[in-house]
């Protein structure tokens, strides 16, 4: 039996307009910010503890952040499908400023936690208004054009962050990795404010706020996170504390779908997992592709500085093959689209891609040449480009118009959630290594003479670099075996006709709410 075919919501055939590539780029400045933030910041912690102190919460300043964004992702998503995109696109940027100066004036780790968590529910709405703004101004046919520019900033993202993040800290202060986002980010508030119009919104008569649902989905998504940000590392996999988290998250979760079922206006309609089969489909696809970039992002930089002997210095330009990978194939991928309206073969071919790719760094050891290494990367990069981007148009082109911004929120919160379950279980996986390897070896020193320390100090050495290669062949070895799970739901993907043939014109003025 044939699929249900996708209703054409209001507001689901729009005009793109002119300078369609202008508004895109102050929208992917929010994108970028939030990107670098992430990045920059992390080169910034050594100096950040070394100042404030704190080293035995510092893990809290990345976790507390993690958690805003997470938690509040689906709330931004639904308030943009409730009130004006626009004005609450700008107030999640806005608070996310308001937020960097805060933690750029902090004075103790104590309150550059508190600062991180307002930034990170900021950053929640960026993401999420950011992709529902770029599906409410383009409709899923003529998407693809622009693929490659979302692409391309989370390549700039990507590889920037580090570098930013040396400089500043280098030459500057670590205050600056914080402050470096308000010219950026006022950049972006005005860009939007002057460029950015919204087709006409459906009026609602009554708004009502899923204040429920909104404590449920928090709770669920908090004991995840911290489940899988603690398992392997502060708790064993199958302690209380971690079984306890996971346990909770599964009861909230359930809370959340009986009162999903009830609610007037639910914060996470129901029906978008349940219209058309391609969005679940796509929300694994997304999942998956979060692990398998998380892996990659941060265990191939950590292979080639110990085991090749890659300069730490330049860590954010050793994913450059796999990045520019990524931009081209994307590029491809979505200019093809939109001139066929065909897409079912690109995150096939993608997962496919994947998984071919995260084999082959599984076969990576002490002796893998760096050039054989980036070919890899280039295998990697071209499947998540394909998959990647192409899953989010699939999920936004399952759903009427109205809940694009719940989608586009639910697809960013998978991404994302698929990144900490990647992070925990390579985390576990590398961790526990590396530390029998350790374990096993003999103390530096020990012997009975001083002829005798070299010789261990040298072999402890080589047992590390051995250890690292090791854990990096476990790591991309699972994640090719989970990427078999989207390769098999690509192939379930139903090709339905994308909405808004190219070149197809409606009547829709500037929203006056939106102006």
């Amino acid at each position: 039996m044939a699929a249900p075919s996708i209703p054409a919501g209001t507001g689901d055939s729009v005009t793109v307009p002119k300078n369609i590539r202008w508004v895109l780029l102050g929208v992917m400045l929010a994108l970028l910010l939030s990107m670098l933030d992430g990045l920059i910041v992390g080169t910034a912690m050594p100096t950040v503890v070394a100042d404030l102190g704190g080293l035995d919460h510092m893990s809290w300043v990345v976790t507390g952040y993690t958690l805003a964004t997470a938690c509040s992702t689906p709330v931004w998503g639904k308030l943009g499908d409730l009130f004006n995109r626009k004005r609450v696109f700008l107030t999640s940027v806005a608070l996310f400023i308001a937020a960097s100066v805060l933690c750029g004036t902090a004075g103790s780790m104590t309150e550059l936690i508190i600062f991180r968590i307002i930034q990170g529910l900021g950053a929640g709405g960026m993401g999420a208004g950011a992709f529902s703004l770029i599906g409410a101004l383009l409709p899923p046919r003529e998407r693809g054009k622009y693929q490659g520019m979302t692409a391309g900033v989370m390549a700039v993202g990507q590889l920037g962050g580090p570098l930013v993040g040396g400089f500043v800290t280098s030459h500057l202060s670590w205050h600056w990795a914080f402050y470096i986002n308000v010219p950026v980010g006022v950049i972006c508030i005005a860009w939007c404010w002057l460029l950015l119009r919204l087709p006409p919104a459906q009026r609602r008569a009554k708004i009502t706020i899923d204040w429920l649902g909104i404590m449920f989905l928090t709770g669920a998504i908090s004991a995840f996170v911290l489940a899988a940000t603690w398992a392997g590392s502060t708790y064993a996999w199958l302690s209380w504390q971690t079984t306890g988290l996971a346990v909770l998250a599964l009861t909230l979760l359930a809370a959340f779908i009986v009162t999903e079922r009830r609610a007037t206006e639910p914060l996470m309609p129901l029906r978008i997992y349940s219209g058309h089969r391609n969005f679940p489909i796509a929300a694994i696809l997304l999942t998956v592709s979060g692990v398998t970039l998380f892996g990659a992002t941060l265990y191939l930089p950590l292979y080639q500085q110990v085991v090749q002997g890659a300069s730490a210095a330049n860590s954010g330009l050793l994913l450059l093959p796999l990045m520019i990978a990524t931009l081209i194939t994307s590029s491809i991928a979505g200019k093809v689209m939109t001139a066929t309206g065909r897409y079912k073969i690109f995150p096939v071919l993608g997962t496919l891609l994947m998984v071919v790719g995260m084999g082959l760094l599984s076969t990576m050891n002490t002796d893998t040449p760096r050039t054989l290494t980036s070919l890899y990367m280039v295998v990697l990069g071209a499947g998540t480009g394909l998959c990647m981007q192409m899953s989010s148009t699939i999920a936004q082109n399952a759903v009427e118009l109205r809940d694009i911004g719940s989608v586009s929120a639910a697809t960013n919160l998978f991404r994302n959630l698929g990144g900490s379950i990647g992070i925990a279980i390579f985390a576990s996986l590398f961790t526990g290594t590396v530390t029998a390897g350790t374990a096993a070896t003999p103390a530096e020193g020990t012997g009975s003479s001083a002829a005798t320390a070299h010789p261990t100090q040298t072999a402890r050495g080589l047992i590390y670099i051995h250890d690292v290669a090791h854990a990096t062949h476990l790591i991309f070895l699972t994640g090719a075996c989970i990427g078999i799970a989207a390769l098999i739901a690509s192939v379930l993907i139903e090709e339905v006709p994308l909405r808004g043939k190219s070149g197809a014109a409606a009547s829709a003025k500037p929203d006056a709410q939106t102006a």
